[in-house]
C-alpha cells in the first residue's frame, strides 16, 4: 500500500512538471507572471503610495484583481526541479535552495496569497490609506520570498 502510494505520489509529480512543460518553458512562464505583478504592484503602488492625489480607484481595483489572479494560479507548478539553472526569456534567479525550503516557501506562498485577495478586498473599497497599508503587506510578502529563494541581482 505504500508503495502504491509512493508511486502514485512520483507521478503525480512528474505529471505535474511535464504539464508545465520543459524547464526554459517553465522559467519563461515563471518570468512573464512575475513580470505582470510587478507591472500590476507599480500601477498601485503609483496610486496609492508615490501620488495619491492622482488617485483612479477603476485602475486600482484592475491591477488589485490582475494580482489576486496571478497569486492564485498555483504559480509552484513553475518551480520543477533543475529551474534554478537555465534560462527562459534570462537567466533564472532562483535559488538552488529553493528546493530543500519548500515548508517555508509553501508558508510565503499562502501569506502572499491571502494578501493579494485582501488587497483586491480592499481595492474595491477605494479607501487609499487602507490600499497602502494593504499594499504594504502585499509587498512584504513579496519581499520575504525574494530573500529567501531569490538571487540578488
Amino acid at each position: 500500500m505504500k508503495t502504491q502510494l509512493a508511486i502514485a505520489l512520483a507521478l503525480g509529480a512528474v505529471t505535474t512538471a511535464a504539464l508545465a512543460g520543459p524547464i526554459e518553458e517553465q522559467i519563461r512562464f515563471r518570468q512573464s507572471a512575475y513580470s505582470f505583478l510587478g507591472w500590476n504592484t507599480a500601477k498601485i503602488k503609483a496610486q496609492a503610495a508615490d501620488h495619491p492625489e492622482t488617485f483612479n480607484k477603476d485602475q486600482v481595483v484592475a491591477a488589485a484583481n490582475a494580482i489576486a489572479a496571478v497569486a492564485n494560479a498555483n504559480l509552484l507548478e513553475l518551480y520543477g526541479p533543475g529551474t534554478d539553472q537555465g534560462i527562459g526569456w534570462k537567466p533564472t534567479r532562483l535559488k538552488p535552495e529553493y528546493f530543500q525550503k519548500q515548508a517555508e516557501v509553501k508558508e510565503l506562498e499562502a501569506t502572499f496569497i491571502k494578501e493579494a485577495n485582501e488587497l483586491q478586498k480592499v481595492a474595491e473599497d477605494g479607501d487609499v490609506g487602507e490600499i497602502k497599508a494593504q499594499f504594504g503587506k502585499l509587498s512584504a510578502s513579496c519581499k520575504g520570498c525574494h530573500d529567501l529563494v531569490r538571487v540578488r541581482e
